[in-house]
């Protein structure tokens, strides 16, 4: 392979080469002469700004001064130290880029072996690889870093200050140096000169214009924009005339300062030497503008939604939505039925964009506002904004019934209202007290968590005492520990997943009953779900602790799936959904009783066949405590200050039975108790621990008269004591199962277990049959729910016999 000539490869790299060598001359000329242009753009960024129209006149000079002597200093220090790159520089750098020096290997010669052949054939082969690696020469990129150079960043801050300039100043007035001259500022002072500045409002966005840059003729302004006149020379040699401020008195058309603002269309003139004239137009500012676009509705959690849109020529600042009390549509019974306390309109922030455009945007305001007092009550709602000039614009009221937290536990919903009256007259308060005595006097059936009612009872006990005295700040207390009562009645804090789908189940059938909103059932509806989920997992759990537990015997059973209950669920939210109100009812019933009829139930200890010791004897002691604090409390609700003697015989009484229970307690936990150096029996001693501590602290409350007290005491003491109860018996419960797997490690396998004629195997001895499904296999699910299908259709065919749709009916009944 013959090797290409020197001339024909350097024109091959010659592009390469260029731009190498240009590289170089930039690379040089930045490291050279970076203080000189950063000296150049700050001097130019500073008369942009026109500083030298403002500074004295020495002041100025003495800048313009120092900047030409650091511009000298910085040309004479980069002559100094530029030096021109040359051909044969680049030439090496680009060389030095390619492996092995291709470009300095060509310009070589074969020193020895000349006459050999093949000496000469392998020098051929050389040249021919390094020509072929020089070809793929590229471009050696300079290395314009300055950063060792300039370690304090001077020449971008001389960067940023042009760009600030040139966004914010005028180039024009560089011009105005000239006016430093000897010269010029000897005609300055002979001559009269002017200079005017207008400044839109700043929350139109639109810059500063320099009136001497603006040529005469038409100008458009907006309106409220602040025009600044400033007036050189002898006094009266210029003169300025304006009909755009539209003021009554003007002042002297002679003073050098003047300033005004843009409220309407004329004319602005500077009349005498080198004056100019404007015709203005001004742009107005409309009012915003803002509607609401859409129903108020109730979200799934309570919270009112409210949508709108607003508009303004130059965006939106603030907006409210301002709430009054529609008095005239409240219907004005029970508690309502007197006069409300004075309250103040309740106002909301409206949400506004955080980026992007605010003349025209539509939102939504998502507030939860269940708690205050005009939840659920006939409102007027009025919604205002604010542009920049502060103009308003508002709605016309809207009349609705405030949106806000349903309550559909009838507990929750009466503790609600009794808290709607308290607050909207405190006169109310012995009314709601004896409505709560009322309700609470047989509890039974409506309290399924006693700390929720022990709550409840020490508020009443508070309302109650200080019902004719009820100060505001009273009032706000008892109505938030009113509020979170309800809470809790009405969404619960449960730990039994038997008690939650309970719930669950009941708020579901009270929502359809009363025709409540879709978006709310469909929250009950989730709520059903995950409560079910909840609960057939603590019975598939229970089963596997306890295979071989079994119900009395002739207790009818029932086996059913996930599927199934999933299904009927399902059925019933389709059911909801078509508006079938009465249909989905009956579903809510047989799901109800499915549940009801599993064949594993759900109990406390000592219901899979053993018994924790001392157990019954805390579970006796806690009963005790109940009726101690029923009866503190009852004692609270009948005094009053004629009855002071009794009362206090009555608390030393009270005193006695508390430090009895305490006692007891006392012995309790110096008996032998299960879990000992365990976790959970640790926790479950030191709850039973902190109970007997309140109970000594009830027992003093007691000896002092306050009842009040004493019944708080008295719930933390049943509180720590059912959180004893609970560990010990997690305790025992695992100390069982370790035994039980200790003792049993065969599990249930046993290859001589008898089987029936059939193959199956035979179940207990007391049971008749098999345990064994007689149906099995991977479509056992489908089968079922196939033949659950066919009696629906078959029972829906009215032309059946009665007995025989009496009997399908059955079969429906207990599916």
């Amino acid at each position: 392979m013959q090797a290409k000539s020197a001339p024909e490869l350097f024109h091959r790299i010659r592009w390469p080469l260029r731009l190498t060598w240009a590289g170089l001359w930039a690379e040089r000329l930045s490291r050279a002469f970076w203080p000189l242009w950063t000296v150049l753009l700050l001097v130019l960024s500073v008369l942009a700004f026109g500083l030298q129209d403002i500074l004295p006149l020495e002041a100025a000079w003495t800048g313009l001064v120092a900047a030409c002597v650091g511009a000298c200093w910085a040309l004479w220090r980069g002559l100094r130290r530029f030096h021109a790159p040359r051909r044969t520089e680049a030439l090496a750098r680009l060389d030095a880029s390619l492996p092995g020096q291709p470009i300095s290997a060509l310009t070589d010669e074969q020193a020895v072996g000349g006459s050999d052949p093949a000496s000469v054939a392998v020098w051929q082969t050389h040249r021919a690889r390094m020509t072929a690696r020089a070809a793929t020469a590229r471009p050696v990129r300079p290395d314009l870093r300055l950063a060792e150079r300039d370690p304090f960043g001077l020449r971008y801050m001389a960067l940023t200050a042009m760009v600030m300039a040139l966004l914010f100043g005028s180039i024009w007035r560089v011009a105005s140096v000239s006016g430093l001259a000897p010269g010029a500022a000897e005609a300055m002072m002979a001559g009269p000169s002017w200079e005017g500045w207008a400044q839109p409002p700043l929350y139109t966005g639109k810059p500063a214009l320099y009136l001497n840059d603006v040529p005469a003729g038409p100008l458009e302004l907006p309106q409220g924009s602040k025009v600044q006149i400033r007036l050189y020379g002898d006094v009266g040699a210029l003169t300025l005339n304006e009909t755009i401020s539209g003021s009554t008195r003007p002042g002297a058309a002679s003073d050098p300062a003047q300033s005004f603002e843009v409220m309407q269309s004329g004319a602005l003139s500077i009349s005498g030497r080198g004056g100019r004239e404007w015709q203005v137009a001004v742009s107005p500012d409309k009012a915003p503008g803002v509607s609401v676009t859409g129903p108020v509705t109730r979200e799934r959690d309570g919270k009112m939604k409210l949508p709108f849109s607003a508009e303004d020529d130059y965006g939106i600042t603030s907006g409210s939505v301002s709430i009054t009390l529609d008095l005239p549509q409240v219907d004005r019974r029970y508690g309502l039925a007197t006069e409300p306390e004075p309250r103040p309109a309740l106002t909301l922030d409206l949400p506004l964009p955080i980026s992007g455009n605010r003349a025209s945007f539509e939102d939504a305001l998502v507030e939860d506002i269940s708690e205050h007092p005009f939840a659920n009550l006939p409102v007027q709602v009025q919604l205002e904004v604010t542009d920049g000039r502060g103009q308003t614009g508002q709605t016309e009221p809207l009349s609705l019934v405030l949106p806000g937290k349903r309550f559909f536990d009838p507990l929750a919903a009466a503790i609600v209202e009794m808290r709607r009256d308290l607050l909207w007259n405190r006169s109310n308060a012995p009314r709601a007290a004896q409505i709560f005595r009322a309700i609470t006097y047989h509890p039974d059936g409506l309290i399924r968590d006693e700390k929720t009612f022990d709550r409840l009872k020490t508020a009443m006990a508070k309302l109650d005492t200080n019902a004719a005295t009820l100060t505001p700040e009273l009032r706000d207390e008892l109505a938030k520990e009113f509020w979170e009562i309800a809470l809790l009645v009405e969404e619960g804090d449960l730990a039994s997943a038997r008690a939650r789908l309970e719930r669950a189940q009941d708020r579901l059938n009270e929502a359809i009953r009363n025709g409540a909103d879709p978006a709310e059932i469909q929250e009950l509806m989730e709520e059903l779900r995950a409560a079910t989920q909840d609960y057939v997992r603590m019975l598939a759990e229970r089963a596997q602790r306890n295979p071989d537990g079994q119900q009395a015997e002739n207790q009818e059973r029932m086996q059913i799936t996930g599927n199934q209950i999933q299904e009927m669920m399902d059925e019933i939210q389709r059911l909801i959904e078509e508006g079938k109100m009465a249909e989905a009812a009956q579903a809510m019933a047989m799901l109800q009783q499915l549940l009801e009829n599993l064949q594993i139930t759900e109990g406390g200890a000592g219901d899979d066949g053993f018994s924790v010791p001392g157990m019954g004897a805390l579970q006796e002691t806690l009963r005790d405590q109940q009726d101690l604090s029923d009866e503190s409390f009852r004692q609270l609700q009948q005094g009053d200050q004629g009855q002071g003697e009794k009362e206090e015989g009555e608390g030393g009484s009270l005193a006695e039975r508390q430090r009895a229970l305490r006692e007891r307690l006392e012995g309790l936990g110096n008996r032998q108790l299960p879990g000992e150096g365990s976790e959970k029996g640790q926790q479950g001693r030191q709850a039973l621990d902190g109970a007997e501590q309140s109970m000594d602290e009830a027992e003093r409350a007691l000896r002092d008269g306050d009842l009040s007290g004493a019944l708080d005491r008295q719930a933390e003491a049943m509180d720590r004591l059912r959180q004893g109860m609970r560990a010990l018996d997690e305790a025992a419960r695992e100390a069982r199962r370790a035994d039980q797997g200790e003792q049993q490690p065969g599990g249930n396998d046993d290859p001589g277990r008898s089987r029936d004629p059939l193959g199956r195997e035979q179940g207990d001895s007391r049971a008749i049959g098999s345990d064994s499904n007689m149906a099995q296999g991977q479509d056992v699910y489908r089968r079922a729910q196939d033949l659950l299908d066919e009696i629906r259709r078959r029972a829906g065919e009215q032309q059946r016999a009665d007995n025989e749709l009496g009997y399908l009916k059955r079969l429906l009944d207990l599916f």
